[in-house]
């Protein structure tokens, strides 16, 4: 169902553009949820959520990357998730346009892999500007994409894993081997909310 949101939008603060796009569904291990995808036709801003029929409360799901078949295991990762590989000291936080996706452990991994990428392109140009320390780390995130490559394709297994930190709930590693833990309000304290809520109030959506 869409329909109009009588608010400006948040990104080009342009009134009248926003259509708020919502469609419910069932995931496995997720269970019954309602996606919703907020959009501006003037800038093209997209954020999409996940929204769980039951309260879940804030949750961690860990899953030590040990079977090749755990690279296919369905994560759902909500605009408020925090995405972890903790082995490697790499985190995704949200930010206040996070949007929400469904992949599977290896598309996640991949997406890490595009980071990665960006920001070695963004120091070989440092690099030529003359900058000295920048070959160092470099040569940090060259050994980071080595390594996620080779768990892309089904190496170190056991060595790596993945976590998803949602203070919200909105996220799950659909697999029998993850791990789910309630997070306490310390941990949530720690956590960077992500994104307002797409649905301030009732009337939004109407």
């Amino acid at each position: 169902m869409e329909s109009d949101v009588d608010l400006p939008c948040p990104t080009c603060k342009k009134e009248g553009s926003l259509k708020l796009l919502s469609m419910s569904s069932e995931i496995p291990y997720f269970g019954e949820h309602t996606q919703i995808t907020l959009s501006c036709e003037h800038c093209g801003m997209r954020q999409t959520d996940f929204i769980p029929s039951e309260e879940r409360g804030a949750l961690s799901f860990s899953l030590s990357i040990g079977k090749v078949e755990h690279l296919q295991a369905r994560v759902v990762r909500g605009s408020s998730g925090t995405v972890r590989i903790p082995e490697l000291d790499l985190e995704v936080s949200p930010g206040t346009q996070s949007t929400g996706y469904v992949s599977n452990v290896e598309g996640v991994v991949n997406r890490f892999i595009d980071i990665i990428r960006m920001m070695m392109r963004q120091i070989r140009t440092e690099i030529e500007d003359g900058n000295d320390e920048a070959e160092q780390n470099l040569e940090k995130l060259f050994q980071l994409e080595m390594a996620l490559m080779a768990l892309a394709k089904g190496e170190l297994l056991g060595d790596l894993s993945l976590e998803i930190l949602d203070p919200k709930g909105h996220s799950i590693i659909g697999h029998d081997d993850a791990v789910k833990k309630e997070l306490s309000a310390d941990e949530v304290d720690l956590l960077d909310p992500g994104p307002a809520p797409i649905i301030m109030s009732s009337e939004d959506v109407e």
